[in-house]
């Protein structure tokens, strides 16, 4: 996630809501004749934006035909990979009793995998948006005196590119992006995207059988984990800065073994009993870090140059140098944080510090050596 600009910020919208102001426009097309230019829809919270509608196409064919509408996806000013991106609803009539079916067009991904809100073979669209979405529909067949009978085909041209840049390959969705928001609206840089990825991640974890799971802070501590461990894709938990909400899931959703890994300025912070680890929201106590060297028995000099630093990661060097343990103190104390969050939940945790080439600098709480896969030597 980008740095989070200075000043008022605009909100956007989600995919969800485009979808449906989308599929509210094609059905009264197809219905009526005409396509509703803004369309205005109303999301769970009362707002009720208007979306300009970007695109519009008629199909004549049998039964009806279809209609399609797009919307421009405008996630205000939140560094979404879908911003600017093309949503296209297609409605056409399905068969009498059939209901309401979701398919997904082009850029909208597949779920593959157990243990997210949607089964295994349907398209990629969250319930809230399948709720807005049925809801529309349901409004336009009974505005027309209509069964709500639809087949509403939902896509995002290049999605699949853009699908790439998120969490969808490891959680088993395939073939594209996921249709989401459980409001219909963006609200810039908000953390709840990222954690509700780690939980979906997690979820998946859990209903493939997978009883070893790794968190890191970023893609240098991932490789490391993954030179150390046979560990397939899906059991990968970009957890970023968010620690927290990573541990507090767990501890209601465990996994048998979980595998910490980050930076030695992250973990710093977490063994000082930070659960956001991120630089706005929690900063390295250079005289904690100078306390724990004292412990260790450093040397005065050194104690007061720890305490002068400008880095975490200087600070470690200076202890390298002295030829004290400071890593593995913080590692210790880290993982006792994170033992803390979990409150006695069933979950084994290993903690690692990886330098910036990727070794390892630190390692406690060693997982068992029974597990499947693993490759620890």
């Amino acid at each position: 996630m980008g740095r989070k600009p200075e000043g008022a910020l605009r909100r956007g919208w989600t995919t969800g809501a485009c979808a449906t102001a989308a599929t509210k426009a094609a059905a009264g097309a197809l219905l009526g004749g005409e396509f509703p230019d803004p369309v205005s829809i109303l999301l769970p919270k009362g707002d009720r934006p208007a979306f300009a509608l970007a695109f519009e196409g008629r199909d004549p064919g049998p039964d009806g035909g279809a209609a399609t509408a797009g919307v421009i996806k405008d996630a205000g000013d939140d560094p979404d990979v879908t911003h600017g991106a093309l949503v296209l609803s297609t409605v056409r009539r399905g068969a009498a009793g059939s209901g309401i079916v979701f398919r997904a067009g082009e850029g909208v991904g597949t779920v593959t995998r157990p243990g997210l809100p949607i089964p295994p073979g349907e398209p990629a669209i969250n319930p809230v948006p399948r709720r807005l979405i049925t809801g529309v529909l349901q409004e336009a067949a009974a505005a027309h005196g209509l069964p709500a009978d639809f087949e509403v085909e939902i896509a995002i041209p290049g999605g699949a590119a853009l699908a790439e840049q998120t969490w969808n390959p490891r959680l088993g969705i395939l073939g594209g992006l996921s249709i989401l928001g459980t409001t219909g609206i963006v609200v810039p840089y908000s953390c709840a995207a990222w954690i509700a990825s780690i939980h979906r991640g997690i979820d998946v974890a859990r209903a493939t059988g997978l009883e070893h799971a790794a968190a890191c802070t970023g893609k240098t501590s991932e490789a490391a984990v993954a030179r150390l461990y046979g560990l397939p894709e899906g059991a990968f938990l970009d957890m970023g800065d968010f620690a927290g909400g990573l541990l507090k899931y767990l501890r209601r959703h465990p996994l048998p073994c979980l595998t910490l890994a980050g930076g030695f300025g992250k973990f710093v912070k977490l063994a000082q009993g930070f659960l956001d680890l991120h630089s706005g929201r929690s900063q390295v106590d250079f005289a904690w870090l100078a306390e724990r060297l004292a412990e260790l028995g450093a040397a005065p000099a050194l104690v007061e140059q720890a305490r002068g630093a400008n880095t975490a990661i200087q600070v470690l060097g200076l202890a390298q140098q002295a030829g004290l343990p400071l890593a593995e103190a913080v590692a210790e104390r880290a993982r006792t944080t994170a033992l803390g969050v979990l409150e006695g939940a069933p979950v084994a945790v290993e903690l690692l510090i990886v330098d910036r080439q990727g070794g390892i600098v630190a390692r406690t709480g060693r997982l068992p050596g029974s597990l499947p896969g693993r490759h620890d030597g």
